[in-house]
């Protein structure tokens, strides 16, 4: 280093370092720089690392850091004095992962009843529907046998056909069966004369009705009767209700048609030609 003169200049030894100067060959790290001014009172609170009265280790501490914060790498540093680089970052909490993990459940948990709530509330709704339609379907029933009575004929039950007239199960079925639940309705089709009530062979209960042109209609099966012998009944009067006695499957009414109170005929075609479908 030159003066103004031209004359060399000796740089002037940095207070308490002994004298000694240390050229800069790179920038001074502040941080270090300015920790190496209370190394001496840092350091010295440690385990001693240099033989020698306190100020001496000291005075040979302050050099030694000032040597390595102008030369010395980051983590040469922080191997020999970590006492003097700035702490890092905390490490990561522990339980965050744990409760990243808890809030995720949680969420899924929330969703998945969601999703059980609106499934309930579209199996209620169908349900609603469904009940709704099926009351409909009863009222235009009924209202239809109503209308069919009047003209003279009438539908014996409501229900579903399960079975029809003809061979089953090796041998000849000569009714029809509408399935429906214990106790569901049944009525005369036509106007006429109940001629039996009670016990039959197979059947369990049955009810006969005679009509005016002779044909006699028969109900089997029946749970409960409703109209007894020699009882005047008119179209779609209430004569019995359906059961499950004799042999029989399942609730269900079987009906027959007799013309001239002998001939077993198909009672669908019967009824289809009086205006009544099943």
């Amino acid at each position: 280093m030159s003066s103004s003169d031209g004359s060399k200049r000796v740089p002037a030894p940095i207070p308490g370092v002994g004298g000694e100067f240390i050229p800069a060959r790179s920038k001074p790290r502040k941080h270090l720089m300015a920790a190496a001014l209370a190394a001496g009172a840092v350091l010295t609170v440690g385990a001693p690392l240099i033989s020698g009265s306190p100020a001496e280790q000291s005075d040979t501490r302050v050099q030694e850091v000032l040597r390595m914060a102008f030369s010395a790498p980051t983590d040469k540093i922080t191997s020999a004095y970590p006492v003097l680089v700035p702490p890092r970052a905390a490490a990561a909490d522990p339980g965050a992962e744990a409760r990243k993990m808890q809030l995720a459940l949680q969420l899924q948990e929330q969703r998945a009843k969601a999703a059980e709530a609106e499934r309930q509330r579209v199996a209620a709704e169908q349900q609603r529907l469904a009940e709704q339609k099926a009351a409909e379907q009863k009222k235009a029933a009924a209202a239809e046998a109503a209308r069919k009575a009047a003209a003279g004929f009438a539908r014996p039950a409501v229900g579903r056909l399960t079975s029809g007239f003809g061979a089953r199960w090796g041998t000849t079925h000569y009714g029809i069966d509408i399935a429906n639940s214990i106790g569901t309705p049944i009525v005369s089709v036509a106007p006429g004369t109940v001629i039996e009530a009670g016990p039959a062979s197979g059947f369990g209960l049955w009810v006969r009705v005679q009509h005016d042109d002779g044909t006699v209609t028969i109900y089997g099966h029946v749970n409960e009767i409703k109209a007894g012998k020699g009882t005047r009944v008119a179209a779609g009067q209430l004569i019995a209700t359906i059961g499950n006695r004799g042999q029989s499957t399942g609730p269900h009414l079987h009906f027959e048609v007799w013309l001239g109170g002998s001939k077993k005929v198909d009672p669908l075609s019967w009824l289809r030609q009086r205006g009544i479908s099943i």
